[in-house]
Parts: C-alpha cells; sequence; structure tokens
C-alpha cells in the first residue's frame, strides 16, 4: 500500500524546495530538530515528534523538482529505517506549486496512520508557507511521560522560543541575575555537551544563531541518551549518579530556561499542563537543598494556591513568575 497525498503552497518550487530541506525552515512547520546532508546517498536524521526519529537516507535531490528519501522509524519494528521510501515532486502552477508525496511500501494499516500524518504536516506547510508561521504542533506533545520524551517535547517549545527570539538580543537581561541571554546561552550548551558526555558522546557545539545552537546540541544530547539507555548509574560533576535521574535534567534544563529566554525578552512560552507537571516532579526530584546556592538555584518562591504548572516549577527553581 502508498500513501498518495497533494497540497498546494503559495510559493515557487525553488522556495518550496527550500521549506522541504532546510533544516531551519523545517522545524517551523515539521521537525522539532533534524540533520539533513543533501546528496544522494547522504543520511538524515529528523525528530518529528516526541519517541518519533525518521531515519533514512536521500534517494533523489534535485532542486526545485523533486526529493526522495528511504524512510523508517528509529527503534520500530512495523517501518524499520529502510522499509519504505517517501517521493516528493514539486509541480510549479499559476498560483504557486503543487506538492505530492507518494509514501511507498506500507502495510493497509501503517498507511491509514501515515495518510493522517502526512495530511497533518502538509496542512501545515501550506499554513507556513502562507502565514510565515505554522504555531505549536499538536504532535508535538508530550505523550507517554519519561525523560527523555520530556526533553523532546520541552526542546520544541524552547526552539521556538528562541526562534521567536532572534539572534540580536545578547545583552537582555534574563530572570538568572548573573545571566544576559548569551550567557544563559553559554550555559545551557555546556549543560547539553557535559549530560552528553555523562552519556558517553561528547559533541562539539556548533556556532550559529541561538536556535540553531540549541536544536544541534539538543538533538545530539538527547540521541546520547536514547543510544545509552537509562538504567546503571553515570559520573556527573565528579559524582555517581542513576543515569534516569541525569537524564531528567535535559527537560528540566530546555523548560526552564525557555522560560528564562522568553521573560528576557518579552515573548510568549506555552507548554501543556501535561508536560509541566511532569517536569515538575522531576525538579522536585533532582533539585537538591545543597543546589540552592543562591547561584545554580535560589530559594523556593511561594506561589498562591490558584497558580498554574508552569508557574509551579518556575516558581520551585527560585524563580518569580
Amino acid at each position: 500500500m502508498s500513501v498518495d497525498v497533494s497540497v498546494a503552497v503559495p510559493v515557487g518550487a525553488e522556495q518550496t524546495y527550500a521549506w522541504l530541506t532546510e533544516p531551519a525552515r523545517l522545524r517551523r512547520w515539521q521537525l522539532i530538530a533534524g540533520r539533513l546532508d543533501l546528496r544522494v546517498g547522504g543520511e538524515f536524521r529528523w525528530l518529528i515528534s516526541p519517541t518519533h526519529t525518521a531515519v533514512g537516507t536521500v534517494a533523489a535531490a534535485e532542486p526545485g523538482r523533486r526529493l526522495a528519501l528511504s524512510w523508517g522509524w528509529e527503534g520500530d519494528k512495523e517501518v524499520p529505517p529502510g522499509s519504505s521510501t517517501v517521493d516528493i515532486t514539486l509541480e510549479p502552477t499559476a498560483d504557486g506549486t503543487t506538492v505530492r508525496l507518494v509514501h511507498e511500501g506500507l502495510s493497509d494499516e501503517q498507511a491509514k496512520g501515515h495518510h493522517e500524518g502526512w495530511q497533518h504536516f502538509l496542512q501545515r506547510l501550506r499554513t507556513v508557507t502562507t502565514a510565515g508561521d505554522a504555531g505549536p504542533d499538536e504532535f508535538a506533545a508530550l505523550g507517554e511521560p519519561e525523560p527523555l520524551a520530556a526533553a523532546e517535547a520541552s526542546l520544541a517549545i524552547c526552539l521556538r522560543v528562541l526562534r521567536a527570539m532572534g539572534a540580536d538580543r545578547g545583552d537582555a537581561q534574563t530572570p538568572c541575575k548573573a545571566f544576559t541571554v548569551d550567557d544563559l546561552l553559554g550555559h545551557l550548551m555546556g549543560s547539553l555537551t557535559g549530560l552528553a558526555g555523562a552519556a558517553g558522546r561528547p559533541f562539539d557545539a556548533v556556532d550559529g544563531t541561538p536556535e540553531e545552537r540549541v536544536a544541534d546540541g539538543g538533538l545530539r544530547a538527547i540521541e546520547a541518551w536514547r543510544a545509552r539507555g537509562l538504567d546503571g548509574t553515570v559520573t556527573l560533576l565528579s559524582k555517581d549518579v542513576p543515569a534516569e535521574l541525569a537524564a531528567g535534567i535535559l527537560p528540566i534544563e530546555f523548560l526552564v530556561h525557555a522560560w528564562d529566554f522568553a521573560t528576557a525578552v518579552g515573548v510568549d512560552v506555552t507548554a501543556d499542563d501535561k508536560l509541566n507537571a511532569y517536569i515538575l516532579e522531576l525538579a522536585r526530584q533532582i533539585i537538591a537543598p545543597e543546589l540552592r546556592d543562591g547561584v545554580t538555584f535560589d530559594a523556593e518562591v511561594q506561589v498562591g494556591p490558584d497558580a498554574g504548572t508552569l508557574e509551579r516549577l518556575i516558581a520551585f527553581t527560585g524563580r518569580v513568575a
């Protein structure tokens, strides 16, 4: 069976091809984060939603005309990497471009689910090419609560804030008294590289905009932990700690610092209550009293009974919402 879906977008074929292939554009409608080596035989790795990472290779890359990919889901026995193909063709029209996507190599049941997914994302492609912003993606919400799924869901929120913030607000003061935006970005990247190293996969941070840096570093840190798993202990800051506890730092870093960046520059941050509540429980396990030294964390701020879950999380880390 195959999925065969199309959408009309109001931009030319060359620009449409860019929306399909450039990670910075893909993050605005389809991906949380991802990498793509855009040449025949090149590999791609796309974190599309929490616990769902598509991987494969490029079979065809014809700017303005066609993109074909071998396609599968990491860790999925039903549609493993290399088991199916996605072929996207672009047809110029008087008003823009018709995008046709054909996904082959699926069973009847698999085709049904993938048809729904591709329809969802092609509608978001039309929205982003029409309005410039596809908005938060409901597919990026947290499903089953666990540390790495929460990290992926909160990374999506953090990247959306950084995209809205832009690249020229480095001097803005954050709610962390000692940190400007640039300082906080450096702290976050240091945390990501340290946590990836604790999982056995250190990486060198890339240059670029704040969004580009965190997109790459966040993806690599999560990949390190997915490869390692959450069993046993790891060494972090010269201490042996349970691996699951260490991995739980990631979603706290992404969501709390998303709030910090947003507050510093006056943009919105939105997270659903399920994710906020789960990360608050992680924070209660991880932020020990000795960490409340006025530098790492301040004392917990008391909030009223009507406070929302995000406000409670922010208050628990010592910040005033």
